[in-house]
């Protein structure tokens, strides 16, 4: 991480227990709406401005690095970035790799299927003999291996055209988060639909490398996460880009 040096920022910092401001390598794939996309060339979504409402009040800098989803657990794991803001889910093999900030995003797994269809899968006990379609390097593969019926799942991965496929009956449905499949299905002229209830909660946080520098970062960022949540900041960020709280467990 590269440091700066400037007066307001050593104040700011020594509130937050480092010495100077530093510039945070933050990881993101910039292809995942309404979170991180790009639109007219520039970068912009509720993650763009939850890490720049944290970089305001912690006095530092921020250089977004956009790459395949695939990849931002590697790019974290060796160093090259800092964190992920790209709603990452806690998860037990994820704690096991990096330490977390405390969420600042609860959802719901959700399942998407063809307009028209919605009465087919009304619950995950429907999943059975179905193609299921996910995003590669998502934790929702992992979801759906948890399922008492997941032997009766065929499961694909995929880098994009998920919901296409979906839509055009390739596969029989996708998961994704449910936020993120209502706001899919707002802006999106394929004919799809949301299929029952969330089948389980998904509590997003940024993740951090598991060593002193890490947990300082993590310690530093999280202050600055409880203020945007005590003083309506990170409402008003939700509220602009999904018209509802989810930065608060229902």
């Amino acid at each position: 991480m590269k440091k700066t040096a400037a007066i307001t920022s050593f104040i700011i910092a020594s509130i937050f227990g480092t010495a100077q401001a530093e510039t945070l390598n933050v990881g993101m794939s910039g292809g995942y709406f309404p979170f991180t996309f790009v639109k007219l060339d520039e970068l912009q979504g509720f993650e763009v401005d939850f890490i720049n409402a944290i970089a305001a009040e912690t006095g530092d800098e921020v250089n977004f690095v956009t790459m395949s989803f695939s990849g931002l657990v590697g790019a974290l794991e060796s160093g090259r970035i800092d964190t992920i803001a790209n709603q990452i889910t806690i998860t037990p093999e994820r704690e096991a790799k990096f330490v977390f900030s405390q969420p600042y995003v609860f959802d719901g797994a959700q399942v998407v299927v063809k307009a028209g269809n919605e009465d087919t899968i009304a619950n995950v006990e429907d999943l059975s003999g179905k193609t299921v379609a996910v995003n590669l390097g998502s934790n929702f593969e992992q979801l759906l291996n948890e399922l008492p019926n997941a032997d009766q799942i065929e499961i694909r991965t995929y880098e994009s055209n998920i919901a296409q496929d979906t839509a055009l009956g390739r596969v029989d449905a996708f998961v994704m988060d449910r936020v993120s499949s209502a706001q899919l299905i707002a802006e999106s002229p394929l004919p799809l639909a949301l299929a029952g209830r969330p089948f389980s909660q998904i509590r997003n946080a940024l993740p951090f490398q598991d060593n002193a520098e890490g947990n300082a970062l993590r310690n530093r960022i999280d202050a600055a996460i409880t203020t945007l949540k005590e003083n309506g900041t990170l409402t008003e960020i939700s509220e602009k880009w999904f018209a509802t709280d989810i930065t608060v467990a229902e």
